[in-house]
């Protein structure tokens, strides 16, 4: 596989890390490297492990992988979008206080926006092993990058417009779930053709 095509493909596998670092920054007030780098680390790694280990799966359980990744994926994020929007509309919020973000969250969000990149794996099988390492760490660099810039679009966008974020945040997280969904069983393929 060529440079430009991996890396290509990086970009396509990390526009949903982009998206849901965006949700994740809006909650934020101002710029908290700590935690925006330890998603962003998760974020890149996970994108980078997943398809090694489609790699390692092969042929053989691409049929499973690809039947439940997507229901998955939608299970994850709608359960932490719908905690978000509670949170936004039941819970006090003290102007003070930073939004905690738990390991247990951010694992959960980086393997609901890596779930595409385990069935990617298969693209690799035939790849030399050196290529195939350096093509992983492309992956997770750029989903590393999209991750830190996500998070500080999605500051500034919390910031400056005046209206609730969180609620923004926890329906974009629901929003790509239902992305990966549709685009998984072919549904508004089928639903125009």
């Amino acid at each position: 596989m060529s440079l430009v095509t991996v890396i290509l493909l990086a970009i396509a596998l990390a526009m949903d890390c982009l998206v849901v670092s965006i949700a994740n920054g809006i909650t934020l007030r101002h710029i908290q490297w700590v935690p925006i780098l330890k998603m962003s680390f998760l974020f890149g790694l996970f994108q980078a492990a997943m398809p090694l280990v489609g790699w390692s799966a092969g042929i053989w359980f691409k049929d499973i992988i690809a039947a439940w990744d997507h229901w998955i994926a939608l299970i994850i994020l709608s359960v932490l979008g719908g905690k978000m929007i509670k949170e936004s509309l039941f819970e006090k919020e003290d102007e003070n206080e930073q939004p905690a973000i738990r390991w247990k969250m951010l694992i959960a969000l980086a393997v609901a926006t890596s779930i595409d990149a385990l069935v990617t794996g298969l693209l690799f099988v035939t790849e030399p092993i050196h290529l195939f390492i350096l093509d992983l760490v492309i992956i997770g660099v750029v989903s590393f990058i999209f991750s830190v810039v996500g998070n500080t679009i999605g500051i500034f966008m919390g910031k400056h417009l005046p209206i609730n974020m969180k609620l923004v945040g926890g329906l974009l997280l629901i929003g790509i779930g239902l992305k990966i969904f549709l685009e998984h069983t072919n549904f508004l393929s089928n639903l125009f053709s």
